[in-house]
């Protein structure tokens, strides 16, 4: 979390409201500040970009109604605020919604009308210079009149805006704007209705300013849309329809009517509208848009699917597990937008830079004006074009063209240097490119909590990994059986044995049998000795004991020499060896062979670390398990000795972490989000490996749906490509204003000439936003 907020071990009530109005860094930090003035408010991220403010708040002060409080402080600042649902059925189907309620036709219209009146001015300037056979157009009453059209009804917002944030002490790009455009609108009305003092006319200033800040936001408004295509295509995942079971037949219902227990056919084609459990049918789902496991998920009965999954072959009837607010693309969205609304530490410097931007711009406009007015002309005279008596009359000039008086040219630079100044660039620097990345890491089934996480996910220079669920498939399989012994013997009798028990190696050795259709014998008076094995009576056999050969052989059961040197092989590569034996009628038992079972290491695991090895990443592992499995899981991905610990405690594990974590340098610790919550919460970064369960979720930082763990050195790829564009955009908003700002205030104007005039300053402006989330969006790009 960044340094502002309070520690993420205090427990925290999340609320997330989508707030309008903010336009620049400006706003966010003075949003943010008026958020954590309120009483029971611990945190408060705001995002420019997606227009949310992450809120934090004190369980024990939550009231029936928390957010209006909120609402009403930020509706004093100009603000307009409401708390977004993410609990409501239709949860998933929101995003596409909300974006409709931006008001695309609002914007659209002001755009139009504010060009139209543009072209209007420009064609009249025209006309006054000779260059259109239109002499009505040139009347300055005319233009006074199209100006006070464009302020009223375009502008009017900007102006608004502006007032009611400067007057709430938090000045932004409104107020910036609004005082360019208003300063050179008064500035043409006193010279059109007292001629006397000498000033030009400018109306068509005022007008043009409007259009050009216009037209820019509305296409930054287009390109921020675009970084939410990667979250909209997850909320596209679940259906809006499922196809209820209702006696014979079936009936089209909402998604959002859908409870647990209802039954519903699934056809080809279709995608599960919610997490659902398959009663009858078999068929293949791609579920690579949850997961990005490229290979079909085989379903049949009993099988749980997730929502958004989509069915290949066959129809399925499911029961629903958890209806759609609970969904597995509900949560997976849910924590992308709460992800998007937690900003990087980076962004905190930006922000607080960005809030007090707007009234350090106003303080060098004032600087400018007076400068200009009161000394620059007297020391520089060849600045001024020509005389003021030449235009006693008021008539129509375009500001920056010409400055014939010095109170003219000081307010042309002061507005010059109001509009250029872009906090919206300052703003928009980080939470574009932390969108984008996290959009499109939550397309490719990695979940990032925050921004701070992509932030300290791109610094990782050491990463621990567990070993079991983790590196290993988590389940062991049967590995080999005693060559001197009939495997399909030995399974079938310790399958039929482990069947009534639920340790561990029974899913193997029943996975076997099942893959040899070997029937399971039946079993009666089955004890199990703890730590041993366990001993029933097989039907047609006798007296059966599958369990520890050493407990065997305690037991009197004679195991032959090649057989001990067998098992010890096994056992060196890391296998648990299990021994079966028959006991006959005289009660003599007698060995009927040995089976080493092990947990196989992820098909993918050595191409992996191969990545994260490239990367520049020290890797070590982290293990409870015995030391030869790890030894010999180590052999097999190329890990060295001094990489390995084993048999280690869960404080232990921290231990090595803080170690590591000594210089200042950041750890992460890959685990299956469950039994690793400890080490997972202790390292800089906690990532789990699993299949998107709320526990992993809730536990880890970043999160990788499905069980493939080739996608970390995608992630932290990504992480680190984030950040680079986060310091790109950095650099670009700072010294776009470092060095416009200057030429804004005249700097160049005595040696070269050279005159920012605001209509050019305001497209400036807006193509340094535009430039910010364009470069942003260059993160989709294929490497």
């Amino acid at each position: 979390m960044p340094s502002d907020l309070e520690p993420a071990a205090q427990p925290v009530a999340p609320l997330l409201l989508d707030v309008e109005g903010m336009k620049c860094g400006g706003c966010v930090r003075s949003v943010e500040q008026r958020l954590l003035a309120q009483p029971g408010v611990r945190q408060a991220s705001v995002n420019l970009l997606n227009r949310t403010a992450w809120v934090g708040l004190d369980p024990q002060a939550i009231t029936a109604e928390p957010a209006q409080p909120l609402i009403e402080a930020l509706a004093a600042m100009g603000y307009s605020a409401a708390v977004r649902d993410l609990d409501g059925d239709d949860r998933p189907l929101s995003l596409e919604e909300r974006r409709q309620q931006v008001g695309w036709w609002q914007r659209w219209r002001q755009l139009m009308v504010a060009l139209l009146l543009l072209l209007f001015s420009v064609s009249g300037h025209l006309a006054e210079a000779g260059q259109l056979p239109l002499a009505p157009l040139a009347d300055i009453r005319l233009h006074a009149l199209v100006a006070t059209a464009a302020l009223l009804l375009p502008g009017s917002p900007i102006l608004v805006q502006g007032w009611r944030s400067a007057w709430a002490g938090a000045p932004g790009m409104d107020t910036l704007v609004g005082l360019g455009m208003g300063s050179a609108y008064l500035a043409s009305l006193v010279a059109l209705l007292w001629p006397a003092v000498g000033w030009q006319c400018f109306f068509n200033e005022p007008v043009m300013l409007l259009g050009f800040v216009l037209m820019g936001r509305f296409l930054e408004e287009r390109a921020r849309f675009r970084t939410g295509r990667a979250l909209q295509e997850l909320a596209r995942l679940q259906p809006d329809e499922a196809l209820l079971v209702l006696g014979d037949g079936v009936e089209p219902v909402r998604v959002g009517a859908l409870r647990p227990g209802d039954r519903l056919r699934l056809l080809p084609g279709d995608r599960v509208p919610v997490d659902s459990r398959v009663l009858d049918g078999q068929s293949t789902l791609d579920v690579s848009s949850l997961t990005g496991e490229p290979l079909p998920l085989l379903a049949a009965a009993g099988q749980e699917l997730a929502a958004g999954a989509l069915n290949l072959q066959s129809s399925l009837e499911l029961e629903v597990l958890r209806p759609g607010r609970e969904s597995a693309v509900a949560r997976i969205i849910a924590l992308v937008e709460g992800a998007q609304a937690r900003k990087a530490p980076i962004q905190t410097l930006t922000d607080r830079v960005a809030g007090r931007f707007s009234v350090v711009v106003m303080l060098l406009a004032a600087g400018t004006f007076l400068f200009w007015w009161l000394i620059g002309a007297q020391l520089w005279p060849h600045v001024l074009s020509a005389a003021p008596s030449m235009h006693l009359h008021g008539g129509h000039r375009s500001l920056g063209l010409a400055a014939e008086t010095p109170f003219v040219l000081g307010l042309q630079l002061s507005i010059a240097v109001l509009v250029v100044a872009c906090p919206c660039a300052l703003g928009l620097a980080t939470p574009t490119a932390i969108t984008v990345g996290s959009g499109l890491a939550a397309r490719s089934g990695v979940l990032f909590r925050g921004g701070d996480v992509i932030e300290a996910a791109s610094r990782l220079r050491t990463l621990f990994f567990d070993k079991t669920g983790t590196l290993t498939v988590g389940r062991p399989t049967v590995r080999a059986v005693d060559p001197g012994a009939s495997e399909a013997v030995l399974i079938q009798l310790a399958a039929s044995l482990e069947a009534q028990t639920r340790h561990p190696l029974a899913h193997a050795l029943l996975q076997r049998a099942q893959q040899l259709e070997l029937p399971l014998l039946d079993v009666r008076e089955a004890r199990t000795l703890a730590g041993d094995g366990l001993s029933a009576e097989v039907e047609g056999h006798g007296l059966c004991r599958v369990g520890r050969p050493a407990w065997l052989l305690e037991d009197g059961v004679a195991i032959a020499e090649e057989q001990r040197r067998w098992w010890t092989e096994q056992e060196a590569q890391g296998s648990t060896v299990v021994a079966v034996a028959l006991s006959d009628a005289a009660g003599v038992s007698q060995l009927q062979g040995l089976i080493a079972l092990d947990d196989q290491a992820r098909e993918d695991a050595p191409g992996a670390l191969a990545q994260l090895r490239a990367m520049g990443l020290a890797l070590g592992l982290l293990s409870g398990d015995r030391q030869a499995p790890v030894q010999h899981l180590a052999a097999q991905l190329g890990l060295p000795p001094e990489e390995l610990a084993w048999e280690l405690l869960p404080q232990q594990k921290l231990d090595r972490i803080d170690h590591a974590r000594q210089g200042f340098s950041p750890v992460g610790m890959v685990g299956d989000g469950i039994n690793d919550a400890p080490a997972l919460a202790a390292a800089d970064v906690g990532i789990a490996v699993g299949t998107g369960t709320q526990i992993a979720i809730d536990t880890a930082d970043l999160v990788v749906l499905g069980e493939r763990l080739d996608a970390i050195p995608m992630a932290l790829r990504l992480a680190r490509r984030t950040m680079a564009k986060v310091r790109q955009n950095l650099i670009w908003a700072f010294g776009y204003n470092l060095v416009v700002l200057p030429i804004a205030a005249g700097v160049l104007l005595p040696g070269f000439g050279v005159v920012l005039s605001p209509p050019l300053a305001a497209l400036l402006m807006a193509m340094s936003s535009i430039t910010v989330v364009m470069n942003a969006l260059l993160l989709g790009r294929n490497d």
